[in-house]
């Protein structure tokens, strides 16, 4: 997938550069000062369930690109087994949201981890790496794609974020059901800009203080 296919997407160079440099003096930073938080938390991890530690989910990067995305794991190991572990209304509910409201395969610690969005520290390795941004769409899978329709490419025209406007507006309180999680995404995406990174930080921030959407 190329530039070009994007219907809508415009280039920001500038604000690229600049976007990149946050990202990777903020991720290293953030790394050596949680450095502390990631262990305990992997201890914890272990302790409840054993290795791994982290989980590594295949997403869409940009321009269609194949990428892992690090998490604190917090579902059971068998968990990608759906057929065992879920019944045939939780995976209706799974095919439609690509999440459940109650997931029988998440973790004491799991669910803690989820709540207060420490699962996603591993994700600053991304962010260092590039794969990631502080701030873009959330990364997703395949199949999630294909419901953002023609604006498909628009979408995967931006680099996925460890945070975006879906999640500090909303997150597993906007679905995609009735069109209103895409919404918030392409919004993003057609008006990025460094101000409007700050305010998704700063909403970020509060999100979490809230537990808001956390599942």
């Amino acid at each position: 997938m190329g530039q070009m296919e994007a219907k809508g997407y415009r280039k920001k160079p500038v604000y690229e550069c600049v976007k990149r440099l946050f990202d990777l003096v903020f991720s290293l930073v953030a790394v050596v000062a949680l450095s502390p938080t990631l262990l305990v938390v992997s201890l914890a991890v272990i302790a409840e369930d054993g290795f791994p530690v982290l989980y590594r989910a295949s997403r869409v990067g940009r321009w269609g690109k194949p990428i892992t995305v690090l998490k604190f794991r917090s579902m059971r190991r068998s968990a990608d087994d759906l057929e065992a572990m879920l019944t045939p209304e939780e995976l209706e509910e799974y095919r439609i949201n690509f999440k459940l409201e109650k997931d029988p395969r998440i973790t004491r610690v799991g669910d803690f981890l989820r709540k207060t969005s420490l699962d996603e520290l591993p994700q600053l390795f991304n962010i260092i790496a590039g794969s990631l941004s502080l701030v873009g769409p959330r990364p997703v899978l395949q199949e999630e794609t294909e419901l953002y329709g023609e604006d498909r490419a628009l979408l995967l025209s931006c680099k996925p974020g460890l945070t975006g406007l879906w999640q500090a507006r909303g997150r597993s309180n906007v679905t995609y059901k009735d069109g209103a999680r895409q919404a918030l995404e392409l919004k993003y995406v057609r008006e990025r800009s460094a101000l409007l990174d700050l305010k998704i930080l700063f909403w970020t921030v509060g999100a979490v203080l809230r537990m808001d959407g956390a599942r």
